[in-house]
C-alpha cells in the first residue's frame, strides 16, 4: 500500500511530527507500505525525530498572498498526486487550507482527515468583538462543511470525533511509543512541562501558577522545553519569576528528562490526544492538566493517575500541585496507575488498528 501523507511541517519538534514519524516507521517496517510525506516550505531542513530511511520526504513552496497560495497550494498538490499515484492520502494539517483539500483534489483515491486538536483550536487569542466572533463562526462552518467532504475523519477520541460531528467518522488514539521498564522514582523535586510557546498550548498560564509555586516550594523546580526560550523567559520575568524555572529547547532524549522529574504539567487551551501526556505516563509521572477540548479525559483519570483541573481555574490546580508536591506517596501511586493506564496505547495495538482501518479502504 503506498501513502501520502499531507502536512504543514513534518521536520519540526511538534508532537504531530513525532507521532507521524512513529507511525510511518511502523508502516514500513512492519507493514512494508510506501510512504510519502509532503510539507511545506521545509526544503533544506533535516528531520527532527528518526525516520526510517525508505520514507520519502516531498516539499511544495507556499508563498505570497492569499490567492498566490492557494494557487500553488492546489497545483502543487495535484502535481505529487499524479507523480505518487498513492493508494490513500492522509490530511494531517488544522490549518483552514487542510479543509479544502478533498475539493480542489484530482484524485478518486479515499481521503482521510487526521484530526490532531481540538476544531475550536486557535494559534492566538481571540478577539470577542461582533465582527471578529461573527469570523470565527464563519471559520468553523466551514471546517465542518470540509469536513463532510472527506472520505474518512480520524479523531483521537470520542469527545473530538464528537466535536465534528460527522458520520464519517471512527476513533484511533495515538500510540505510546515509550518502552522502557523503567519508572521515575519520583524523589527529584523537580516538575517537567513540554509544549510549543504558543497561545493554545498555554504556557503563559503555567508561569502564573508557578509564579505561586515557586514561592511555596522554593526548593523545587520546573523545567519547560520549548520553542521559544527567550519569549517565554521574557513573559516570566516580566511577572517578576526570576528564579525556580529552567527554559530549554526541545531535546531528542526526552525519555532521560521523565525519568529525573516528578509530576507532570499541562496548561493547555485546547489539545487533542497529546504525546507528552503518553510519554509522561509511560516514564510512571502523574501528570497534571486543565480539562481543555478535546482529549485529555481518555487519558487522565481524575485522582487515580493524576489531576483534571476545570479549565482555568489556577487556584484549584495551584492546590493540587501543591498536595502533589508535599505527598510522595500519592506521586508514586498515581505514577503506577499512570504507567498502567499508558500500555492501552501501546504503538502494536494502535497500529494494529490503522492498518485494519486503512486495508478497509
Amino acid at each position: 500500500m503506498r501513502l501520502l501523507y499531507i502536512v504543514p511541517k513534518i521536520k519540526s519538534a511538534g508532537g504531530v511530527a513525532r507521532v507521524l514519524a512513529i507511525k510511518a516507521n511502523y508502516f514500513v517496517e512492519h507493514f512494508g507500505y510506501e510512504v510519502h510525506i509532503l510539507s511545506q516550505n521545509e526544503e533544506n531542513d533535516s528531520p527532527f525525530y528518526d525516520f526510517d530511511i525508505e520514507i520519502v520526504f516531498h516539499n511544495m513552496i507556499l508563498k505570497g498572498n492569499v490567492f498566490k497560495f492557494f494557487n500553488s497550494f492546489q497545483k502543487q498538490i495535484n502535481q505529487k498526486i499524479s507523480q505518487i499515484k498513492p493508494d490513500v492520502i492522509l490530511v494531517a494539517d488544522n490549518g483552514l487550507k487542510a479543509f479544502i483539500f478533498p475539493l480542489i483534489a484530482k484524485t478518486k483515491v479515499p481521503i482521510v482527515f487526521e484530526s490532531h486538536g481540538s476544531k475550536f483550536i486557535e494559534e492566538v487569542q481571540q478577539k470577542t468583538n461582533f465582527v471578529s466572533k461573527s469570523i470565527q463562526k464563519i471559520k468553523y462552518r466551514f471546517k465542518d462543511f470540509g469536513t463532510q467532504k472527506f472520505t474518512k475523519i480520524v479523531a483521537l477520541s470520542e469527545e473530538n470525533l464528537k466535536e465534528w460531528n460527522v458520520k464519517n467518522g471512527v476513533v484511533i488514539p495515538n500510540p505510546s511509543w515509550i518502552k522502557s521498564k523503567k519508572n521515575a522514582d519520583l524523589k527529584q523535586k523537580k516538575v517537567i512541562a513540554i509544549a510549543r510557546n504558543s497561545y493554545e498550548k498555554g504556557l503563559d498560564r503555567l508561569l502564573l501558577i508557578w509564579k505561586v509555586i515557586g514561592e511555596k516550594y522554593p526548593d523545587w523546580t520546573l523545567d519547560i522545553y520549548t520553542d521559544d526560550v527567550d519569549s517565554l523567559e521574557e513573559a516570566a520575568l516580566k511577572l517578576e519569576i526570576e528564579t525556580g524555572i529552567n527554559y530549554l529547547h526541545f531535546v531528542k532524549n526526552i525519555q532521560d528528562k521523565y525519568l529525573k522529574s516528578s509530576i507532570y504539567v499541562m496548561t493547555s487551551r485546547t489539545e487533542g490526544f497529546p504525546m507528552v501526556l503518553l510519554e509522561a505516563m509511560g516514564s510512571g509521572l502523574p501528570c497534571m492538566a486543565y480539562d481543555c477540548p478535546t482529549g485529555l479525559r481518555a487519558i487522565i483519570t481524575n485522582a487515580e493517575n493524576g489531576f483534571l483541573i476545570p479549565d482555568n481555574n489556577i487556584e484549584m490546580y495551584v492546590q493540587k500541585l501543591s498536595f502533589l508536591i508535599e505527598n510522595e506517596e500519592v506521586r508514586l501511586k498515581f505514577g503506577l496507575d499512570a504507567k498502567e493506564r499508558s500500555k492501552e496505547y501501546s504503538v502494536k495495538k494502535i497500529m494494529g488498528q490503522w492498518k485494519e482501518f486503512l486495508e478497509s479502504l
